[in-house]
């Protein structure tokens, strides 16, 4: 019988939740401020976070003025999201990212995913998902642990806090190309595929990080709808066919205006 690798990701996460903000991992640090400016403007949107771990893409999103829906897997990283993010305008939601999400056609302006492409084995599946739920004119951004790190043998891993005990939750070494091709199937036009690595600057702040010194680290994936791409709307009454919030400032054609409001 061949082992699954990733049997354990639920339970890896389960486990890192109550360190995960603050064991010195460089690879979030390095990644949100890129997402950051990948996504643009969110006030007024709705939107979804796959994968929102602790919440700390969720937490930047509300305070900027987005209606957010926080998607995981794990209890233990959503109970310490729901614990940071108490009040915040978030609606979190239990789901495996496996499984078709439990939500209309066009019912989100924007759709973000931070680190969680390693530990899916259907990117096709995810990125397909990731389209149906998005409007016609919204936009999409996922980052990766970059492929490379898996040549260094470096995937998501942490040390448990009680036992002392290194867990790897489990990864699969997916390629850049397979998440971009996965994007295009899926009906996604691709913005931006940036690669990035740290600096001396960023090491000295985060020193996990000397051993990868100008190796690349994280990719960021910057999508929006193909509009080459026709596709057949599943009827749902979840579904909003126009967007609530304002159609962003200076054009008709969301591509020409940036990623600026909704």
């Amino acid at each position: 019988m061949i082992d699954d690798p990733l049997s354990g990701v639920r339970d890896g996460y389960d486990r890192w939740a109550s360190v995960y903000d603050h064991d010195g991992n460089p690879l979030p640090a390095l990644e949100e401020p890129h997402v950051r400016e990948a996504l643009g403007d969110v006030r007024g949107c709705r939107v979804l976070d796959l994968g929102c771990g602790t919440g700390r893409h969720a937490a930047w999103l509300a305070e900027a003025g987005a209606r957010v829906t926080a998607v995981d897997f794990s209890e233990g990283m959503l109970q310490q999201a729901r614990h940071q993010l108490a009040g915040a305008d978030v609606r979190f939601v239990v789901h495996d990212l496996h499984e078709r999400l439990p939500f209309g056609d066009a019912s989100f302006d924007a759709v973000v995913s931070g680190l969680v492409l390693e530990h899916l084995r259907d990117l096709d599946g995810f990125f397909r998902e990731a389209r149906r739920v998005l409007t016609a004119r919204g936009r999409a951004v996922m980052s990766a642990m970059h492929p490379a790190m898996f040549l260094r043998d470096s995937r998501a891993r942490f040390t448990d806090p009680d036992t002392g005990e290194v867990v790897a939750p489990g990864s699969l070494p997916h390629r850049l190309g397979d998440f971009v091709m996965a994007a295009v199937r899926a009906g996604f036009a691709l913005n931006d595929v940036a690669e990035y690595a740290p600096d001396a600057g960023f090491v000295r702040q985060y020193p996990r990080a000397a051993s990868y010194e100008g190796w690349p680290m994280l990719a960021v994936l910057a999508m929006q709808p193909d509009p080459a791409v026709t596709r057949t709307a599943t009827p749902s009454p979840a579904a909003s066919p126009t967007p609530p919030c304002s159609a962003r400032p200076g054009s008709t054609d969301s591509r020409s205006a940036g990623p600026s409001g909704c």
